[in-house]
């Protein structure tokens, strides 16, 4: 397995296993989609695979059909999608993305988990170079074609990692191409089951025990602020004793 898909696998089991979070999360992104790109998703691409997400995380059909009319609610007040970025204890890079309605309230709260929990919140900009900016679809594979014919029909968008796991096909991509190959998959019958933006670090730092026990803290800080939409970090994940 690749670099990527061990960090995207670390990451999933942890923040997939609060459910609430993940609806709220998926209820952030519906709405922002329906409001940028509109309520129907036959014409809004984005929507309409946040809508595969949702069903694949067994998120409730009302949750996903209130998410979308708030976007269109006169007295909804728009998201604005802010990334904030810092180091926490002992130097590890950490990248927040956020979706809020008061940008006030919360760049003061980051800036207080970090300050509260050993780290520094810094300018904007100052580490999104030490991440990749990636783009990841989950397919259902095909009788017809293989793999490896796929990713050769994908490498001009960009395509660059590609691994099969539980029956899926999961492909991943530049984040600026994100729109394209999801239009080359869907013109040419794959099913997408869900996709996700992520940041995985070019390269990750080892930490002690104690030392992975406070940056987590912090993490699990941030992750709880309901501003808090994605964190990322260049912290080398823990490896699994049973693997």
């Amino acid at each position: 397995m690749g670099r990527a898909f061990e960090y995207r696998k670390a990451r999933k089991m942890k923040r997939w296993g609060n459910m609430a979070r993940v609806f709220t999360k998926l209820g952030k992104e519906i709405t922002i989609a329906a409001k940028s790109g509109g309520a129907d998703p036959e014409t809004n691409p984005r929507l309409r695979v946040l809508m595969q997400t949702a069903k694949k995380e067994n998120m409730p059909k009302e949750n996903v059909e209130r998410a979308i009319k708030k976007a269109t609610s006169k007295d909804f007040t728009d998201y604005k999608e802010m990334n904030y970025e810092g180091y926490g204890p002992y130097g590890i890079a950490i990248f927040v993305e956020t979706a809020t309605d008061n940008t006030t309230r919360t760049v003061a709260n980051v800036r207080s988990y970090f300050n509260k929990h050993g780290g520094s919140l810094g300018t904007s900009g100052s580490l999104e170079f030490l991440f990749d900016h990636k783009c990841v679809f989950h397919l259902t594979t095909k009788e017809d074609t293989a793999p490896e014919d796929l990713e050769l029909e994908l490498i001009d968008y960009g395509v660059d990692e590609m691994e099969e796991d539980e029956g899926e096909i999961i492909r991943e991509g530049v984040f600026a191409q994100n729109s394209a190959i999801q239009k080359y998959l869907e013109d040419n019958g794959y099913e997408i089951t869900s996709s996700e933006f992520v940041r995985i670090p070019n390269d990750v730092k080892d930490v002690t025990p104690e030392q992975r026990e406070a940056i987590e803290k912090l993490i699990e800080k941030i992750e709880e602020d309901d501003d808090v939409q994605n964190v990322f970090h260049n912290m080398k994940e823990e490896s699994d004793p049973s693997e």
